[in-house]
């Protein structure tokens, strides 16, 4: 059965989708929302059932079966197009953009990306570069003797 740990940029579960919602779009404090007050918006939204319990087990995968009216609202209540749940290529679009505002929420990665803005492309085809090296060292120092 596939839970929230399957999630990844584009991933297509339903539980993956609610999981990164969760995960990337936060209270203004930068605090993630619990189930019960997006359970409490969805039901308030629908006039419907919705615990926090089934909200949980859609997330985990445990269910899998929410009506339109529950899609909808949690869509509402994350501010995302309804479309993140029932269209493919939109979903994957979305998602990718999901993950781009959860990297954006780091400090630092904001600080180069804002930086990055007024470079020109070939500037920015230069950091692109640099950071693919920086990546490849540090994962291959991860791997490598003392690493994991």
């Amino acid at each position: 059965m596939a839970g929230p740990e399957a999630s990844t940029p584009g991933a297509s579960t339903l539980a993956a989708k609610i999981d990164a919602l969760f995960r990337v779009v936060r209270r203004p404090n930068r605090e993630q929302y619990s189930h019960e007050e997006v359970a409490r918006a969805c039901r308030e939204a629908t006039g419907e059932s919705f615990s926090a319990t089934y909200l949980w087990q859609l997330r985990t995968g445990r269910r899998d079966n929410p009506t339109k009216r529950h899609l909808e609202a949690l869509a509402q209540f994350f501010q995302v197009p309804v479309a993140y749940f029932f269209d493919e290529e939109q979903g994957a679009a979305i998602a990718q953009e999901l993950e781009l505002l959860g990297a954006l929420r780091d400090a630092g990665v904001r600080s180069v990306a804002l930086r990055a803005v007024n470079l020109s492309a070939e500037g920015v085809g230069t950091i692109s570069d640099m950071i693919d090296v920086i990546a490849r060292r540090e994962q291959d120092g991860a791997s490598g003797p003392g690493g994991n």
